[in-house]
């Protein structure tokens, strides 16, 4: 990485908040869709950074800020990626708890980003608003379901960009588009005003250009908890086994670049294989339909037929199958446990393949890539992407150890591109 100061620092010392968020307006929805936002008021906005001016103190004093259209933003509708919803549902009358946070903050808020419908996909096709490109690459796919809040990031219209993840929905588009990503630990941070998918798996984070602004944006909005003390030398898991046997050889290799870059910073590498992380995604799949069923519960013919099929499945599930997958899910946590207590962090694959083409049939993707995220998914665990070629790669640490690994991923910067 480029020695000097980060993006974020830089756009902290801007003497003019409204100039800078006038900047990164021109270069809203500049992908071939331009649909990068589903949302957004330039004016409005441009009252914010004035505003924000005023705040000289405050931790993200007029950064643009992109904010993924599952969250309420006061006088905006929330469509989550849908237009049904987007017709029925009323303007909000306050801020979600996400949006709120960031105008504490003194964020100023770009708009509201494209998203996968009900964020229930990972590939970021969208048939009610197009499927998002890449603002540097028309012919791939940013992934999902943040999708637009990757591209928000990529094509420079905000600095950074809240996300949600469930089961891979920042680190996949985060990992396409050469972007860093944090997928905080379930449990932190708060819903209220935000659209659930599923209540077990549902996570916030942020999606940024530089890892070493991820601590920044983690604690503006977050009140994370302190590290466990740890004075012994650094220790990562490579992931192994039968986990990463249809993982394509160009990200197998970037894999390996970014662990001797990792070890060239001073870290002990280990090889770990999780064997049962291979259940992940036959665990996860149905436990998120049946939450995800409930939620939108006689609503299913508004929504895609791909969508739509999995909210029946997630319906028609019953009750002792749902009791024995939630036993599993309790034994995967515990193994997770268990399988962490001899590291201090894990590094794999965001997902198995380096580009999702545009315009291609994904059907069979979803399942191949969650694989790879739904362990992290069902453990609750946090998740810093790092960047790489031609994708990226994912950190996980114990859940609520947060800080630690951000703090760890920054640290990094200095070694990875």
């Amino acid at each position: 990485m480029q020695p000097g100061p980060s993006p974020i620092e830089k756009a902290l010392a801007h003497p003019d908040p409204e100039a800078l968020a006038s900047e990164a307006l021109d270069k809203a929805n500049s992908n071939a869709g331009r649909n990068v936002y589903l949302a957004r008021d330039a004016e409005w906005t441009l009252a914010q950074a004035r505003h924000a001016a005023q705040h000289r103190k405050a931790a993200l004093r007029g950064l643009p800020i992109a904010l993924k259209d599952c969250f309420d933003l006061a006088g905006f509708t929330t469509s989550c990626g849908s237009r049904y919803y987007a017709e029925i549902n009323p303007a909000a009358e306050e801020d979600s708890w996400v949006a709120e946070r960031l105008k504490q903050a003194g964020a100023v808020i770009t708009g509201k980003t494209h998203m996968q419908q009900l964020a229930y996909g990972i590939t970021g096709e969208n048939a009610d608003y197009g499927d998002c490109v890449q603002p540097a690459d028309a012919t791939s796919l940013t992934g999902g379901s943040s999708s637009g809040s990757a591209a928000a990031v990529q094509e420079g219209s905000a600095i950074a960009a809240i996300g949600t993840d469930t089961g891979g929905s920042i680190r996949v588009p985060a990992a396409l588009c050469g972007l860093a990503g944090y997928r905080a630990s379930h449990g932190l941070g708060d819903w209220r005003g935000g659209a659930h998918l599923a209540q077990s798996f549902d996570t916030i984070g942020w999606l940024c250009r530089d890892l070493r602004d991820l601590p920044r944006l983690a604690q503006a909005v977050f009140e994370l908890p302190a590290p466990t003390p740890n004075d012994n030398p650094i220790v990562v898991g490579r992931v192994s086994g039968a986990l990463l046997n249809d993982c394509e050889p160009s990200v197998m290799d970037a894999m390996e670049h970014t662990l001797q870059q990792i070890a060239a910073g001073g870290a002990a590498v280990v090889d770990i294989d999780p064997f049962f992380w291979t259940e992940a995604f036959e665990i996860y799949a149905p436990l998120q339909a049946i939450e995800a069923a409930k939620l939108h519960a006689g609503r299913f013919e508004y929504f895609e037929p791909g969508i739509a099929d999995r909210l029946r499945w997630g319906a028609s599930i019953p009750s002792d199958e749902a009791r024995a997958l939630e036993a599993r899910h309790r034994s995967f946590v515990s193994e997770t446990i268990a399988l962490m207590s001899g590291v201090d962090f894990l590094l794999m694959p965001a997902l198995p393949l380096p580009r999702l083409a545009a315009g291609a049939d994904h059907s069979a993707v979803r399942a191949k890539i969650l694989r790879y995220t739904t362990p992290a998914s069902l453990a609750g665990l946090p998740s810093v992407v790092l960047p790489a070629k031609p994708c990226g790669m994912q950190l996980l640490a114990p859940r609520f150890e947060d800080r630690r690994l951000l703090a760890f991923a920054a640290s990094l910067a200095a070694f990875l591109p």
